[in-house]
């Protein structure tokens, strides 16, 4: 490894290396390198995208985020997502780190629901619901990678009846470093019929990937109300005010202030999607995490109806990450931009439906910025 290289993840052994230019910024840097192997033999690949405030890395492997380097109030980077240094290590593990997901992001109740009159049955992989697409959804498969115009574009074509879903479905999404966020653009079509909702699942810490929990994160979310859910985190099909509750993040809290209320009991902490206010523009804020020591602040913007906020409930002590650390329960949190859980069978939701020949598109920016310096203690 070269100097300074703390993990396989971040010693980046180019092989191939394409120079891109932005418009209105310097040219960004795109690199790949091998990230190993699957078990049937297929080799998986890690792109790096560069520019002058980022750095983020993907893999082929579930279109995952594996690191996603951002400064703090000093200058100092760090990386601040949760992964793994080695694609087996995700071939084996259980939580979704920086994952694509699909075709069906979040939960649907009893793998089930009905399309065109007809009842489509999907795999259960949660009890007796379907969770972020089954057994063996987008984040556990390998997609084709091509550079496009400073931008990395991944493609996986879908079987019909893959996972029970309907129709052939080509997905493409392109990650971008635009300035101080990274851009993702998702697109689907389908030869059938099909439901379809695609999302991130990158799990953050502000303050540096394993440096502790982050129950002192202050977090505002962009939304008056949210989907209440059952004992096994499946929508009831009500849409509440989020005022008088918990879930109420309007003006900023911290994400650990309200985190053993009685309502969030049953899921040791948040799992809930809010509805996301209406906004003029195209893509909206939705989300803002600011992270008082670093000086760090993410925004989260999309396109998206809603998102689901998750502050790692199941994370265990036992879970060895990137350079050995250790990832503990609300030692992160994910910003998940989507369509609401369940909704092929709550009809008051926004649909979920992708007509034959038509084109599903969504886009959420992951954006960046520092927090003024802190005031010194009587200043």
């Amino acid at each position: 490894m070269t100097a300074g290289c703390r993990s396989r993840v971040s010693c980046f052994l180019i092989l191939t290396t394409s120079m891109l230019a932005v418009t209105g910024a310097r040219a960004a840097a795109i690199s790949s390198q091998s990230f190993g192997h699957l078990p049937d033999g297929r080799a998986v690949d890690l792109y790096t995208l560069r520019s002058a405030i980022l750095t983020a890395s993907i893999t082929t492997y579930g279109g995952r985020v594996v690191s996603l380097e951002a400064p703090d109030r000093a200058g100092k980077r760090d990386d601040v997502v949760l992964g793994y240094d080695t694609v087996a290590e995700y071939v084996d593990g259980k939580p979704f780190f920086g994952a694509l997901v699909g075709r069906y992001a979040n939960r649907i109740a009893h793998g089930r629901f009905v399309l065109d009159g007809q009842t489509v049955r999907v795999t259960k992989n949660e009890g007796e619901n379907s969770l972020h697409g089954g057994r063996v959804g987008f984040d556990k498969r390998l997609w084709q990678a091509r550079i496009d115009h400073g931008a990395l574009v991944l493609t996986y074509t879908s079987p019909d009846g893959e996972e029970g879903y309907p129709g052939t479905l080509t997905a493409t999404v392109r990650y971008r470093l635009v300035r101080n966020a990274l851009r993702i653009d998702y697109e689907a079509t389908s030869d059938k019929d099909t439901v379809v909702n695609l999302t991130n699942h990158s799990y953050f810490n502000l303050a540096g990937a394993g440096s502790g929990l982050v129950l002192d994160h202050e977090l505002t979310l962009y939304a008056d109300r949210y989907t209440p859910t059952d004992a096994e985190s499946i929508p009831t099909g009500e849409v509440s005010d989020v005022a008088g509750t918990p879930f109420d993040f309007r003006t900023p809290h911290r994400i650990g202030e309200r985190i053993d209320a009685e309502e969030l009991r049953t899921g040791l902490g948040y799992d809930q999607n809010w509805v996301l206010n209406p906004h003029r523009q195209r893509i909206g804020l939705a989300a803002r995490v600011d992270e008082p020591i670093s000086g760090r602040r993410l925004e989260v913007l999309t396109s998206e109806p809603g998102i689901q906020f998750y502050s790692a409930n199941h994370l265990k002590d036992s879970l060895v990450g990137k350079g050995g650390k250790h990832y503990a329960r609300n030692s992160a949190f994910c910003l998940e931009t989507q369509h609401f859980p369940d909704s092929p069978n709550h009809a008051n939701f926004p649909s979920t439906e992708l007509q034959a020949g038509h084109v599903f598109r969504s886009t959420t920016l992951f954006r960046f910025s520092t927090l003024p310096p802190r005031s010194a203690p009587g200043g």
